[in-house]
């Protein structure tokens, strides 16, 4: 098994090794939007393929981390850490669905 820092390099390498884009932050966040966007179509059209696409946003998110410079994996534990401790109240929407605000306390603003 490979953690989130190799593949976060791994995503580099290959970015690096075949030129793709390293500089452009906000075309990485785009491509990134896109993929999520194709994953949406072939589930909501229950078509083969909803995995791939989500993979592809990860490798985005891994890639566009590396170009910032941050630890994607280092991130991602913070933030599960914090959404443990975060409060919630459920309410309906006027079509019945339940919507999930936070409550917003001193420790999380």
């Amino acid at each position: 098994m490979i953690d989130l820092k190799e593949l976060q390099k791994e995503v580099m390498r290959n970015k690096l090794e075949k030129g793709f884009n390293t500089t452009d932050i906000a075309l990485e966040f785009c491509h990134a939007h896109e993929e999520l966007s194709e994953a949406f179509h072939k589930y909501n059209k229950r078509e083969e393929g909803v995995a791939e696409e989500i993979a592809d946003v990860a490798i985005f998110l891994l890639g566009v981390s590396g170009i910032i410079g941050f630890d994607l994996e280092k991130e991602l534990v913070r933030k599960i850490e914090i959404n443990k401790h975060r409060k919630y109240k459920k309410k309906k929407s006027p079509d019945g669905k339940d919507v999930f605000i936070r409550i917003k306390t001193r420790k999380d603003p």
